[in-house]
């Protein structure tokens, strides 16, 4: 977006010397143009933080075998529903998949396992990633109860090679 204003030119303007976005109207006055940075929507995590949460993500996928996802955002009303349809938007590895999805607005976290997963991470693994997740969150630090959670969940999991998983 740019918006542009009039100003009074100095009488000794050379037209040649003006910056760019200027301009000298044949009325004598200055025509400024400058470019206005729409004010950018506010993500929730830093740089630093996105790569901690990857990184975990990343260790807790290749350490288990299982996929694992996050979803950060308004989960609507039936807040499992929708949950378990993120978990089915992992496609063909959701049946290996363990979605957390958590929604601040709503103070609304789900766990959702797939049909592979959840003989690996059972549902009191699951309760105590919620209550470990909610209680840094009530600390105000989301970041790290996501990863205290991956955490928690892959260790509940074991590794691929315990299990014997393909």
């Amino acid at each position: 977006m740019a918006a542009g204003e009039m100003a009074k030119t100095p009488t000794n303007t050379d037209p040649d010397e003006l910056e760019p976005g200027h301009a000298l109207t044949a009325g004598g006055r200055l025509s400024i143009a400058r470019r206005i940075e729409p004010e950018r929507p506010k993500l929730p995590f830093s740089p630093g933080q996105l790569a901690r949460l990857d990184e975990a993500l990343t260790l807790s996928t290749r350490t288990t075998g299982l996929e694992f996802a996050i979803y950060l955002g308004d989960l609507g009303e039936d807040t499992r529903e929708r949950a378990e349809q993120v978990h089915a938007d992992l496609g063909e590895r959701a049946p290996h998949g363990v979605l957390i999805a958590v929604s601040p607005a709503q103070r609304k976290v789900e766990i959702v396992t797939g049909e592979h997963s959840y003989r690996r991470v059972p549902d009191r693994s699951c309760n105590l990633a919620v209550m470990n997740m909610v209680a840094s969150f009530k600390e105000g630090d989301l970041i790290e109860g996501l990863v205290s959670a991956l955490r928690m969940l892959s260790d509940a999991a074991g590794t691929d090679f315990e299990t014997g998983h393909e």
